[in-house]
């Protein structure tokens, strides 16, 4: 288990990271979400030893990144944004330096590249040259190089930018199937891809964290409204507007008219549900309604009201 405690980062005189806590469980993929300039780089790179936190810590056992930072990164496989390929090596030799780096040689190197090449899906390219390589299989090497000395932590960060829709689906297996025996963090820019893949979600926000649950809980504590569009045809707008008296529950949000219909939006709190008094108005006013449609909200949605689009441009991430 990973446990930050009160972490902060400042570049100058700008706090990118503030204050921040919380904890990741053995087995979890968690997805870290935030606009750029929200601190989730920095933070990830503090997580992995790469940065020295201004102040607070982060604590893996009975070890933290401050005092017993090597041992620490031991422990994690790391995939930066850029993922740092050597284009002119063979994807055998680049996972050869890599352990080499970590002093895994001999025997002991041969079974950690045939464990990362079954684990990464490398088996057509292990030979060929990395700059002729697909970026699918560029991010699927730079997952390998992170895995060579079989880490009990992954963190990727963005692992999934630039891919298409067939790589990114391939990626997501891949992680999916890595958290069945490791704790992945993982941050994207790609909504729907972090909820397709992990199990829970923090989202920071200007240094802070703002939210953190599964995408289930976080979409549930953050409907407070619902929004509910509908077509009618038949209609008064003198009646429409007296809907809101008949019908205190709810608020008319907007009234457009069409050739033959009106388009309307009604807004009404999550404690009720007022579409049936709806459906009997219209049916007392002779209304025909040809569509009445719920909208829900969804991540995208959720990111965007915690999240200030407004950043501070002290970090490309």
């Amino acid at each position: 288990m990973i446990q930050i405690d009160n972490l902060s980062k400042n570049y100058g005189t700008v706090q990118a990271v503030d204050s921040i806590s919380f904890s990741l469980n053995d087995g979890e993929i968690v997805g870290f979400l935030g606009a750029n300039g929200a601190g989730k780089s920095t933070t990830l790179k503090m997580i992995t030893g790469y940065l020295s936190p201004t102040s607070g810590n982060v604590h893996i056992g009975n070890q933290n990144i401050i005092d017993d930072c090597i041992d620490i990164q031991k422990m994690i496989g790391y995939l930066p944004e850029l993922n740092p390929l050597y284009s002119e090596m063979k994807v055998h030799e680049y996972l050869h330096f890599h352990a080499s780096i970590r002093g895994i040689i001999g025997d002991e190197f041969t079974k950690s590249l045939k464990r990362v090449v079954n684990e990464c899906g490398l088996q057509g390219v292990v030979h060929r040259t990395i700059g002729n390589c697909s970026k699918g299989y560029k991010q699927r090497i730079g997952l390998a190089a992170a895995m060579i000395h079989d880490p009990k932590i992954l963190i990727l960060d963005e692992p999934v930018t630039g891919l298409d829709p067939n790589q990114i689906v391939e990626i997501r297996g891949l992680i999916k199937k890595l958290g069945k025996k490791k704790l992945v963090l993982m941050s994207s820019h790609i909504l729907q891809e972090i909820q397709a893949t992990v199990d829970r979600i923090i989202i920071i926000d200007n240094g802070k964290i703002v939210a953190d649950g599964t995408s289930e809980e976080l979409i549930s504590n953050a409907q407070g409204m619902t929004q509910l569009h509908l077509q009618v045809h038949e209609a008064d707008e003198n009646k429409i507007q007296n809907m809101k008296a008949v019908i205190p529950s709810i608020n008319l949000k907007n009234i457009s008219q069409e050739e033959d219909f009106f388009l309307l939006t009604v807004e009404y709190g999550n404690n009720s549900d007022p579409r049936k008094d709806i459906f009997k108005y219209a049916v007392d006013n002779s209304w025909t309604i040809t569509e009445m449609t719920v909208t829900e909200k969804n991540l995208e949605d959720i990111f965007r009201n915690l999240t200030n689009q407004s950043t501070q441009g002290v970090e490309d991430e």
